[in-house]
């Protein structure tokens, strides 16, 4: 079983929504489309469902041409944000719902619904109406739906960004587990890295309509293959430096220089870009590898045990993520720390370089 998109283009209104594609998916994976609004995602999940025909290209299931098939013929479930379950009906009729379409006989349709309510840790609550449920256990009830009739492709459009932080938090470790059993292929919209990394399986970074990377999870995140897709996969988004090698120095900012040390003796002298994640600036110094950057603070966000810091950097708007609370004086000097170690090199048009030190990020 696999899908594979071919030269997808998606034009609307002579605005080219998504960009020359090509994505091949296989069975039983997770896969998670990770980008900002407007960056494709959705755009991308209508046309692998049918609910779009691309302007240009193929998409091929299971070997088949299925371009331009109508949704209704393809064995396919879509979730979205906003889940659906009929108030009137029970748990289990609300699951059978797909089934009964179909005019699948009564043992079938009730054994069918009975294991995937196994599945999704529904199977006490069948009897119950929707309303009955917390909002966790209405989306497993969406979710059972979309699973019962055997869909080969289930397409998931940020299904848990309308439930409150435990929930998400406990549906987002429970949905890889839940879907282990099925086989089918499961694709994921989010606009959040953190939850990519939680699901697991495979990410496709989007922006602006193009897929920048795609492959294992952990690998992206680590070795991202250029600064876009290195700023996709961040949260908050990763924070840019100019810099300048020669034979014994790297510069950056105005006057500040380091002596090339292990992680930079390997870049030949230029120009280049270097990103670094906002949890690796640290207010102290870590060690004689790390380089002083005195920014102008503008906002703190305090969130709990962790305080968001919004601060400017020779036109570069930043932000860093240090542990604790503090109470920093706005539109004052702040110094922080960066160890060379954590950061990404890029050659200025934003290709990351083979020889750059984000080995050290693992």
């Amino acid at each position: 079983m696999s899908l594979e998109l071919k030269n997808i283009t998606m034009k609307v209104d002579g605005r080219t929504h998504i960009y020359d594609t090509n994505l091949t998916l296989k069975k039983g994976t997770m896969n998670v489309l990770l980008g900002r609004t407007s960056s494709g995602k959705t755009t991308l999940m209508r046309i692998m469902a049918g609910l779009d025909v691309p302007t240009s290209g193929q998409i091929i299931w299971n070997g088949e041409d299925v371009t331009g098939m109508k949704v209704q013929k393809r064995k396919i479930a879509m979730v979205y944000q906003q889940f659906i379950n009929y108030p009137s009906m029970s748990v289990y009729e609300n699951i059978a719902v797909p089934l009964r379409i179909m005019k699948k006989s009564d043992d079938f349709i009730d054994k069918a619904v009975r294991k995937t309510a196994k599945l999704m840790r529904l199977e006490s609550m069948l009897d119950r109406r929707p309303s009955e449920l917390s909002g966790g256990q209405q989306q497993r009830c969406a979710l059972a739906r979309s699973l019962v009739k055997g869909s080969g492709l289930v397409l998931l459009d940020e299904p848990l960004a309308n439930l409150d932080y435990k929930l998400r938090e406990e549906l987002r470790e429970e949905i890889p587990k839940l879907f282990e059993e099925s086989g089918a292929i499961f694709v994921y919209a989010t606009t959040e890295p953190e939850e990519a990394l939680l699901l697991g399986g495979n990410v496709a970074t989007l922006w602006e309509g193009r897929i920048t990377q795609f492959g294992e999870t952990s690998e992206v995140y680590h070795n991202p293959k250029d600064a876009i897709t290195a700023k996709v996969f961040s949260n908050p988004s990763m924070n840019f430096l100019n810099i300048k090698i020669d034979k014994a120095f790297m510069y950056f900012g105005e006057n500040g220089k380091i002596s090339l040390n292990e992680d930079l003796k390997d870049l030949e002298e230029g120009e280049y870009l270097a990103g670094f994640r906002p949890s690796h600036l640290k207010l102290k110094k870590q060690n004689d590898n790390s380089i002083k950057l005195c920014t102008h603070l503008d906002v703190t966000e305090i969130t709990g045990s962790e305080t968001f810091l919004h601060m400017s950097y020779h036109n570069e708007n930043w932000i860093g993520l240090v542990h604790g609370v503090h109470d920093f004086e706005y539109n004052s000097e702040l110094c922080l720390y960066l160890e060379t170690r954590h950061m990404f090199i890029f050659k200025k048009d934003g290709e990351i370089l083979k020889n750059a030190s984000y080995a050290n990020n693992r």
